[in-house]
């Protein structure tokens, strides 16, 4: 009888980008996998791989607690009935909740991947939700048959600080759910009229939105016909942080600013750009920038975690402090006015790829962790 993996994610959208090649990998090793998921009207693309989908909706960000009792019923009867042998939690809520429940079930692996520790992390949302879903963590972590998957040393540390994690045992640090290398690949550097410069992001305040307006405003006057700011993303306006579309479209302007939604075909995203910008205030660690440095192009980014483990200062990209516009528009010039320091910084950010995010190591290593339970 195969080894059972379920994986449990928010959407279908998120598991199809991050984890549906480590999902396949390991249905290439002889486990059946099982994948539990919002529909949000993609679950088809995870059928067609042979992988059994389990429509699993619930609110990312709500905080009503019968709502949030009823998700960890949606759990309870999910694994219950589908006896995984391992559960692989993806994002924050299945995390907490997972956690819990295969605890209480006494399922023999526990997988949890901790990308990016979200919404009520950020800086100065410390509250009373952040306080229970970090006593919460503490309930399901305490368990030898964890294993925890963390994208930065950050998010560990303060999860460690806070007690949440009593064990170094079973702790794996993996950069991000990494690139494939062969799909992902530098081209010509574009020859436009204008940069390109591409936030390639889920539209959400806590990406930088705001700031990147500001730093376009402050360069509209002098770089108006020398700059294009494509934003390249749909408008989660589901989220609490979600940017409304509303504020996307009034900001767009001719050929300076354009929004074009969501963008499947990310590979043609970047080959047409110049450079990739990530403004965050906080992240796991980040895929768009993975792909970008793959794709050889130079990255403007803040001093955020996450953020900052993907760019090498003044070598393949920038780091602005978080939150800081004025920092960005600076950032912006001095790429703007040397073309050829953009090359360079591409050059440099594909060899940062060649040497740490490679997909080949992550899906060894999530092999590894799965293997254990055997």
């Amino acid at each position: 009888m195969k080894t059972k993996i379920l994986f449990v994610t928010n959407v279908d959208w998120f598991f199809i980008s991050h984890r549906l090649v480590i999902a396949k990998e390991a249905q290439n090793k002889g486990f059946e996998v099982i994948v539990a998921a919002e529909d949000t009207g993609r679950a088809s693309e995870i059928a067609e791989n042979g992988i059994q989908f389990i429509n699993l909706p619930f609110s990312r960000s709500g905080t009503n607690p019968i709502e949030e009792f009823r998700t960890l019923i949606k759990f309870y009867k999910i694994y219950s009935s589908y006896k995984p042998d391992i559960v692989h939690h993806i994002t924050l809520k299945p995390v907490i909740y997972g956690s819990i429940i295969a605890k209480l079930l006494k399922i023999k692996g526990v997988v949890n991947a901790v990308s990016g520790l979200g919404y009520n992390f950020t800086e100065g949302r410390v509250n009373v939700i952040s306080k229970i879903m970090l006593r919460l963590m503490k309930y399901g972590f305490n368990n030898n048959r964890v294993s925890i998957i963390f994208h930065n040393k950050d998010d560990f540390q303060e999860l460690y600080d806070l007690s949440v994690i009593s064990t170094l045992s079973n702790i794996f640090y993996i950069k991000g759910s990494g690139v494939n290398l062969k799909d992902f690949y530098p081209t010509e550097f574009p020859v436009f009229a204008k940069i390109k410069i591409v936030l390639p992001i889920r539209m959400l305040w806590d990406k930088g939105v705001y700031e990147l307006y500001e730093a376009s405003k402050i360069l509209k006057n002098e770089y108006f016909d020398k700059i294009e700011f494509i934003l390249a993303g749909m408008a989660d306006e589901d989220n609490k942080a979600g940017v409304p579309a509303s504020f996307l479209k009034s900001w767009e302007e001719g050929e300076y600013v354009k929004w074009i939604g969501y963008q499947k075909n990310m590979f043609e995203v970047y080959n047409n750009s110049h450079i990739i910008m990530l403004p965050s205030y906080r992240e796991g660690m980040p895929k768009t920038l993975i792909e970008a440095c793959a794709m050889g192009r130079a990255i403007i980014t803040t001093n955020a975690i996450g953020c900052r483990e993907c760019v090498d200062e003044g070598i393949n990209g920038f780091k602005v402090n978080v939150k800081d516009a004025k920092g960005l528009a600076i950032a912006i010039e001095k790429l703007v006015n040397n073309p050829n320091k953009i090359i360079e910084m591409g050059k440099a950010s594909r060899l940062k790829a060649e040497q740490e995010f490679d997909v080949n190591f992550v899906l060894q290593t999530h092999l590894k962790i799965y293997k254990q339970y055997l």
